[in-house]
């Protein structure tokens, strides 16, 4: 699937390359996640293989500096037809927020996953981050159920 570059000025948006993994990892760094360059482009080469996942990243139109990064997973639902995507990451730079840069990203994001037939996007978002909870009621996200999460034990 293709999905044409999207701009909102002066922002463009449009699917990541390995050339971008380090300005990724500075992305991600500043939402105090520490993944490393040779990380992201482990995971840029194995969504580069795969039909459901996608990554965009956001760039300044003048400088080509990236300013935000997304990535989206597109799962089939058992119970029902079609599929579910989940927003897997959304980063924007400090200096870049509320400048329309994550609306950009979630707007392709969300153009892969209608693409694919999905029915539905969700995304989770950790309790100490009240201004992203605040961004995704303002583009059209509504708080739905619960997540429960446990973590694989490792044998010692």
């Amino acid at each position: 699937m293709t999905i044409s570059p999207r701009s909102v000025a002066p922002v463009t948006v449009r699917p990541a390359v390995l050339a971008d993994a380090a300005e990724i990892a500075g992305c991600l760094a500043e939402l105090g996640y520490g993944t490393p360059a040779d990380v992201v482009t482990e995971k840029l080469v194995a969504v580069a293989a795969s039909r459901a996942d996608a990554v965009f990243v956001a760039t300044d139109a003048a400088s080509g500096t990236v300013l935000g990064v997304a990535s989206v997973h597109v799962l089939p639902l058992f119970h029902a037809t079609g599929s579910l995507a989940r927003l897997t990451a959304l980063a924007v730079r400090r200096s870049a927020q509320r400048r329309g840069v994550g609306r950009a990203l979630v707007a392709t994001a969300e153009a892969f996953a209608w693409a694919a037939g999905c029915k539905r996007i969700e995304v989770t978002s950790g309790d100490h981050r009240p201004e992203a909870h605040a961004f995704y009621r303002a583009i059209g996200y509504v708080e739905d159920e619960r997540r429960f999460i446990k973590p694989a034990t490792v044998a010692s």
